[in-house]
């Protein structure tokens, strides 16, 4: 098969096309990346050479591109990952967001339905359902919890997520959604809670925390992620939404107490500061669908999670500087440039 895997230079979608491309050496797997300020090709590095393994850059909001690629390319199947996703990005610049993610969304629709892809996945979040009280641990969220979102990120999110379920209904397009708990682990961009926090502790520097760390996450291992989507796409049911959770909720606090613990460093370097705007209390998801319809379990407790990602921080400090530094950005041209001559 072909696939084709939308913002797979970013965390999520990077480590899923690691994971494809390893798993799956029959497959085709092409990942497209616009190559915004979060999409980083030093990701991979690991599977550039591979076979079975293309890179395109290119915007899925450009519909003539879009378009010629899919008549080009013949794609067996579309899994869209690419989002703009920092909640405090979509607060001080909510068109983007719009942009990429609903009208992005749209434009991937459209070509599905015209050049007869058999199956879209949308990767949706958690945060289309709001929050959940944190006095009420008992309650969860379902596939059948009403969406009530709470930023412009998670109401652009949402907003794909009706385009997909309607185009399912009215052309019949052959779709998927999952959405998803917090994920850590391999590659996560700095500027997340986990990654910021070990790269600050280890610089000896102040550890933000929003209000009191109060906040409840319910934490899950992109691996974990990886193999529930790819469950999903081969034999998940068409019209369907699943939820991906990992039953590993924490405090932000707590994640970052653990941080300090297993670095070495004091708690005198947590800093609270003013709340965001909307700041969502408890995400929660119950993932029984997932479990009992298509047979997944999470490979990792956050304990042990946690301790594995932290060591890969440690042992991968030149990808993450490279990403402070601004470095990053220049892997696409001194990459492709030398192909370009090679060639």
């Amino acid at each position: 098969m072909k696939l084709l895997v939308t913002g797979g230079a970013g965390f999520i979608g990077g480590n899923f096309v690691h994971y494809m491309v390893e798993k799956y050496p029959e497959d085709e797997i092409i990942n497209l990346d616009l190559l915004t300020y979060a999409g980083n090709l030093e990701t991979l590095k690991p599977v550039e050479d591979k076979a079975n393994y293309r890179f395109i850059r290119g915007d899925i909001a450009d519909r003539s591109f879009i378009m010629n690629l899919f008549e080009t390319e013949k794609f067996d199947i579309v899994i869209n990952f690419a989002a703009e996703s920092h909640v405090d990005r979509s607060i001080a610049d909510p068109g983007i967001f719009v942009q990429t993610n609903v009208m992005g969304t749209v434009v991937l629709l459209d070509a599905c339905r015209t050049y007869g892809v058999k199956r879209f996945h949308q990767v949706s979040t958690d945060e289309v359902y709001g929050d959940l009280p944190l006095d009420r641990p008992d309650l969860f969220f379902t596939e059948e919890t009403p969406l009530h979102t709470s930023s412009p990120y998670s109401s652009s999110k949402a907003s794909a997520d009706l385009f997909v379920m309607a185009y399912y209904r009215t052309y019949g397009l052959p779709v998927t959604i999952s959405r998803c708990s917090n994920n850590y682990g391999p590659y996560q961009f700095p500027e997340k809670l986990i990654p910021l926090m070990i790269s600050r502790a280890l610089a000896d520097e102040k550890l933000p925390v929003y209000g009191k760390g109060e906040n409840v996450r319910d934490w899950l291992h992109v691996l974990d992620h990886c193999i529930a989507i790819d469950l999903i796409v081969r034999k998940g049911k068409e019209g369907e939404t699943y939820n991906i959770g990992g039953h590993n909720e924490r405090t932000n606090l707590e994640v970052v107490k653990t941080i300090l613990q297993a670095l070495g460093k004091p708690e005198s370097l947590i800093e609270y500061v003013a709340d965001r705007p909307g700041h969502d209390r408890r995400y929660a998801i119950d993932p029984k669908k997932m479990e009992t319809e298509l047979g997944w379990k999470p490979i990792y407790t956050f304990d042990t999670g946690i301790v594995e990602t932290i060591e890969w921080y440690l042992n991968n400090q030149e990808w993450w500087q490279h990403i402070l530094s601004g470095e990053y950005q220049n892997y696409f041209d001194n990459m492709y440039a030398n192909r370009l001559k090679q060639s």
